[in-house]
């Protein structure tokens, strides 16, 4: 019993979140509780800890991603009912879903009152028939509060862009065991959309319950578990099946108990990961009705996407392969050919593929690739510009460096690599447009990074360079934006990529450069 209250204290991490926004489930006292005396604590041992519970409450984390699904999940934290365990078995949790498109609910239920901690937690542990003397009562409350979670979601989803019948509940241990009573007494508006157990505690006034139709069950336990709790999610999923119900179980050999999201460099650190790839295959990680960008992709192509960048990431990082057969078959320019090459981006990409007759009429060669910061570009500067013998070299780049899209660097860097490359091209005899990055107020799929303010300070580096230099200047961005300085809403549908009529819109102020630039 003292192994068992020293695991789920070294496994309990509190962590405070001033940042997201935490709701009462209950308009008064909830009910039973309403003559507990002990406030809220927060205490530590080897590590912090939440204790005390006696208001139940949801800490809303609003997915953050570059698309909301639409899907939400309400997370209990273990503890024993003692305490709660809310870094690793809930805002950790919580913060990984947000960038998965769901909106995540860290549920704190009530836990059993204690006057003196750790004391009375040790003394109810030392003595089994006090555990559950202690506890019984408050495992009833700790499932009344997990079903009024599920109903106060589905009754408030419209605020949070949340489907009401994409509602999931997941839980730890005794969070297992709130998931689980949610799970076999939940009706109608109470009842998840899925549910998933994470080597949960089943409280025993719950045997025998008859198992819900049409509950899909995601079953994460280490078979090693030192609370032997592996049993009792092989029979959860053993009943699952025998009622026809959709379950998958993660019974890894190594994890032991309590491990949430603590790295242990075992197989069982990537539940998470697989819980992901179940909810993708249920089509929950995409918007039941996506608009936008969305409407034209799906999860697998964007799953397919972000594996072959990561794949990209480690064997290619320039990813000098995407042009490398393309460039092969280009022959040199004819006499008197003065080929324009546009080094860039997805916006520069997408330009190729929206408005192609702009590049075939021309004598210019797109080459743009999806997502590429700065670096990226100057990698393969040589190969995809220099090699091709232009005249002259259309430069668009630096949003993604502001998107973070390979990790954090400063507008200077950003302006460095852009510098670097002109450079480079004017060292080959090659003349230079150097083109201001285009307005965005917010990347859908990296939010909070304020774009618009830092896409002005880039493009007045960019400009004075480019007089410094004599090299041409195009401005994009005082043609295009609003008075936000975001995308002009009638040029692009997502506020960072440009349709056709924004393409329209630059494509005679480059052609002016370019000119200008022959003529110099």
């Amino acid at each position: 019993m003292r192994y068992l209250l020293t695991l789920i204290l070294t496994s309990s991490i509190f962590l405070a979140s001033a940042q997201e926004q935490v709701i009462s489930l209950y308009d008064g006292p909830a009910p039973g509780s309403e003559n507990w005396v002990h406030p809220p604590e927060k205490g530590k041992t080897n590590v912090p800890i939440e204790y005390n519970i006696s208001e139940p409450t949801l800490t809303v984390y609003p997915a953050d991603g570059r698309i909301n699904t639409g899907t939400a999940v309400i997370i209990a934290p273990g503890g024993g009912y003692f305490i709660l365990a809310t870094q690793h078995e809930g805002s950790e949790v919580a913060e990984w879903f947000t960038r998965q498109g769901v909106t995540a609910f860290v549920l704190r239920y009530r836990v059993q009152q204690m006057e003196k901690y750790p004391d009375d937690m040790q003394a109810a542990f030392s003595d089994p028939s006090t555990l559950a003397e202690k506890t019984s009562e408050v495992m009833h409350m700790a499932g009344d509060d997990g079903k009024k979670a599920v109903g106060y979601v589905r009754t408030h989803a419209q605020e949070w862009g949340v489907n009401p019948n994409r509602i999931g509940f997941m839980g730890f241990s005794a969070g297992g065991g709130v998931t689980m009573s949610v799970a076999y007494e939940s009706r109608g508006i109470n009842k998840p959309d899925f549910i998933a157990p994470i080597y949960p505690y089943i409280p025993e006034y719950l045997s025998g319950s008859p198992v819900p139709d049409s509950l899909p069950a995601f079953i994460v336990v280490a078979s090693d578990d030192p609370l032997q709790l592996a049993p009792a999610s092989t029979e959860i999923y053993e009943r699952w099946l025998e009622a026809g119900n959709e379950a998958e179980l993660h019974a890894y050999a190594a994890g032991g108990h309590g491990f949430g999201t603590l790295p242990q460099k075992l197989p069982s650190d990537g539940w998470l990961e697989r819980m992901g790839e179940w909810l993708g295959s249920r089509g929950l990680l995409w918007p039941e009705n996506p608009e936008g960008w969305a409407a034209t992709s799906s999860y697998q192509a964007q799953k397919d996407w972000n594996d072959k960048k990561e794949e990209l990431m480690r064997t290619d990082w320039p990813n000098l392969a995407r042009y490398a057969a393309a460039n092969e078959a280009l022959p040199p320019p004819a006499n008197g050919e003065n080929r324009v090459v546009f080094m860039g981006n997805s916006i520069t990409e997408g330009w190729v593929g929206i408005h192609p007759e702009f590049f075939s009429e021309n004598p210019y060669v797109g080459r743009g690739i999806s997502g590429q910061t700065t670096p990226q570009m100057l990698g393969r500067f040589r190969q995809d510009v220099i090699r091709l013998n232009p005249a002259v070299v259309v430069i668009l780049a630096g949003t993604n460096d502001i998107a973070q899209n390979t990790g954090p660097i400063t507008i200077e860097d950003t302006f460095g690599y852009i510098k670097s490359m002109a450079e480079l091209a004017k060292e080959n005899d090659i003349r230079v447009v150097l083109c201001s990055v285009l307005p965005a107020y917010e990347y859908p799929w990296n939010p909070g990074l304020a774009p618009n303010e830092k896409i002005p300070e880039l493009n007045k580096l960019i400009r004075e360079y480019a007089l410094s230099e004599g090299f041409e200047y195009v401005d994009y961005f005082a043609a295009m934006s609003n008075d936000r300085n975001g995308l002009r809403s009638d040029l692009g549908s997502d506020g960072v990529h440009p349709n056709l009529k924004g393409y329209e819109i630059m494509e005679p102020l480059v052609q002016d450069a370019i000119r200008s630039a022959l003529g110099n």
